[in-house]
């Protein structure tokens, strides 16, 4: 209720802060967005409350609602610091320089709501299943919830007709997500040709309202043209601050009183044009914006002025983790991250333009918004203009100074290996092996390989020959799996970025519903694979694998259609170990799970009875399979009894239909392959709290 309540404060304060809506002179319309949507997401969940929850069980049965409504508290401060900016009117042609490309400014924030509204409604679904006294009535509601995930509603259309309010994707708000930006573009073009107009302009400014009416007037960004350098440098407000990066191309500048990044180099421009074009016309919320672009003929210079970052991902792990090496973020922190990451490549891949370079160092962030949790905004940088050389790039160490070879894919290097002076040919599947690499450090604050004595020619044969990085014996197996798909040795089994952020997003919501992941004693985990349910989603919708981005609008869809996937394969395994023949899931009995996540469910086995989740597992057969399979480093007779202070959502999940039940079981130990699972038994423990191998058997 705390969460709730604190929620409606947040939304008091959105609303407060647009009762001043007129003096908002920049993206107003994404601003009221941002209000209505907010408004109707907090009013979607009182109703959903109000029909399915008892006030008087809030302090028992809404536990599971606690983390993620937090999560959508959060999202609603961030939109909020977002209209602070827009109403703050100082230095309002810095805003215009940094803003008049950006064709969605608010995308980030609807993002982020539409992942976290499936995931607050499945919360009060759980919790309603099992709130109040009435059996009747809580089978009732069981019913209506199962009936919800039928195999009609995986056609878009039909899932918007019928959910569409509940998810925030009217046909209203989808409009609405389309056309907002260009509303507010038309807008700012309207007011930069009036302050053109206007007598009190300065001659600096009618040269910088040419700049930007040069790009929002015409059909293609710049046309294929760069404005003088001399409308930068000739500025009396122009200051250079800093180099950045240890480079001779990046500086940090002053300009029109707000802090820009520049990117200055020299050379032929002519040829350049139509990649800096390129460049210019881009715009994501997880890329490094150019917002423009100058250059000198005679002096062959050009200058790209981006938007300016904190540090870069490598340098900011390497600050937290210092000389104690502990892990540098939380698992909801380093998840979000790694979606972020996987967004701004999805967009680069859309546009056909491959990085080739992705590393930490070419990943830049800051604090976002008011978070005190630590996460971070990301965003992509080093991209485009590979025929610009970098000075820094003679240097064969990364600014954290590690060899660049450990983040190029096996066939990169095969292919430098028999063309010594040939350039990188870079593709998909070679980034995603990067972004792997990434995810690597992010998960345990560890550049890969840092532990291994080989180095130059010896890392890069290894390399090729299969060697990866050793995830720590306690690492989660749910997300070191994706990690493991990136850098898979064959390319064709590494997934595309459009599904690395379908598994992430998917893997946010089982953080969210399991706020005790991170114990590393007992802790919770999905039977399902979620890289396996991916492989079932492409079969059923193969038009989600190609490289255009989905609309945001499909983003609940998505994750609807995931959570059938994940109820059908759990029912699967639950009917498959009660129709064996006496042979129990347990022991030496492996189950594997079938490879359609999207199995054709009989009538009538859609739930299991409760009686059928209260038989007793037999223990564990002593075996040398079974010893083979322990997890190194396991303390010896470790009991799978839950810890004490488990919390009450994980006992109301013991009640519910077997898809719930098997998602949050806690009593689960993997083999080396991850569709192999052996259920753990409950052990009683001795007066020492241990078990001797004999009360194995």
């Amino acid at each position: 209720m705390e969460q709730f309540r604190r929620l409606g404060e947040a939304l008091g304060s959105v609303k407060s802060l647009m009762v001043f809506r007129d003096n908002i002179q920049m993206n107003k319309r994404q601003c009221l967005l941002l209000l209505d949507i907010f408004s109707s997401a907090y009013d979607l969940i009182a109703e959903e409350m109000q029909h399915n929850l008892q006030f008087e069980e809030k302090h028992t049965k809404w536990r599971v609602l606690e983390q993620p409504l937090r999560e959508l508290h959060r999202i609603f401060k961030e939109g909020e610091a977002y209209i602070r900016q827009c109403l703050d009117n100082k230095d309002w042609w810095a805003k215009a320089i940094t803003l008049y490309q950006n064709s969605n400014c608010v995308e980030f924030h609807i993002h982020n709501l539409l992942s976290s509204i499936p995931i607050v409604i499945e919360a009060i679904e759980i919790s309603g299943e099992v709130s109040g006294l009435d059996l009747n009535e809580m089978q009732r509601r069981k019913s209506v919830y199962a009936e919800k995930y039928k195999e009609a509603y995986r056609d878009w259309k039909l899932f918007q007709w019928r959910f569409g309010k509940q998810y925030l994707i009217t046909q209203d708000f989808c409009t609405r997500f389309e056309t907002v930006g260009k509303e507010d573009r038309w807008t700012l073009l309207n007011k930069i040709r009036e302050k053109k107009l206007s007598s009190g302009s300065t001659k600096y400014e009618r040269r910088l309202t040419d700049l930007l009416l040069k790009s929002l007037d015409g059909p293609e960004p710049w046309n294929g043209k760069l404005l003088p350098s001399s409308i930068l440098v000739g500025s009396k407000e122009y200051q250079v601050r800093r180099r950045l990066g240890g480079g001779s191309q990046y500086k940090e500048i002053l300009w029109l009183g707000e802090s820009f990044a520049s990117r200055q180099f020299y050379g032929e421009i002519e040829p350049l044009l139509p990649e800096i074009s390129s460049l210019l016309s881009l715009s994501h919320p997880n890329i490094v914006h150019c917002l423009c672009g100058f250059t000198d003929e005679e002096k062959k210079e050009c200058f790209l002025i981006m938007e300016l970052m904190s540090r870069d991902l490598g340098s900011y792990i390497k600050e937290i983790c210092g000389p104690r090496k502990r892990i540098p973020f939380t698992l909801h922190v380093a998840v979000d991250l790694m979606l972020q990451i996987a967004r701004g490549m999805e967009y680069l891949h859309s546009k056909e333009i491959y990085h080739g370079e992705l590393n930490p160092c070419n990943i830049l962030v800051k604090a976002r918004g008011i978070s005190t949790e630590g996460y971070l905004h990301a965003k992509v940088s080093g991209f485009g203009l590979t025929s610009v050389k970098n000075s820094t790039q003679k240097n064969p160490l990364n600014q954290n100074g590690s060899p660049p070879v450990i983040w190029y894919s096996p066939e990169v290097l095969e292919e430098q290996e028999h063309r010594e002076n040939s350039e990188k040919k870079c593709t998909e599947k070679s980034d995603v092996y990067s972004f792997g690499m990434v995810c690597f450090q992010l998960l345990t604050g560890k550049v890969p390989f840092e532990d291994s004595h080989l180095q130059g020619d010896k890392m890069s044969r290894n390399i090729r020959a299969g060697e990866r990085p050793l995830f720590p014996f306690y690492s989660l197996r749910y997300v070191t799996n994706l990690t493991k798909k990136c850098w898979h040795a064959d390319p064709n089994q590494r997934p595309s970025f459009s599904s690395i952020c379908r598994i992430l997003r998917y893997v946010k919501r089982f953080l969210a519903m399991n706020p005790d992941y991170n114990s590393q004693l007992d802790a919770p985990m999905p039977l399902v694979d979620y890289c396996d349910i991916e492989s079932g989603v492409l079969r059923k919708f193969p038009s989600w694998g190609s490289s255009d981005q989905l609309p945001l609008s499909q983003i609940p869809f998505q994750m609807f259609v995931y959570r059938i996937g994940e109820r059908d394969r759990n029912t699967s395994l639950k009917d498959t170990s009660e129709s064996s023949d006496g042979a129990s899931i347990c022991g030496d009995g492996f189950v594997t799970p079938p490879d359609d996540p999207f199995p054709s469910i009989p009538e009538g086995k859609g739930s299991v009875s409760p009686d059928s989740m209260n038989k007793k597992l037999p223990l564990l057969k002593k075996s040398s399979d079974v010893k083979a399979n322990r997890i190194p480093g396991t303390p010896r007779g470790r009991s799978a009894r839950p810890p004490q202070g488990t919390t009450p959502y994980r006992s109301i999940s013991m009640r519910m239909g077997s898809e719930n039940q098997l998602m949050m079981s806690p009593r689960i130990r993997r083999t080396s392959t991850s569709s192999e699972m052996v259920m753990s038994p409950r052990i009683r423990r001795t007066k020492s709290g241990h078990v001797s191998d004999s009360e194995l058997c």
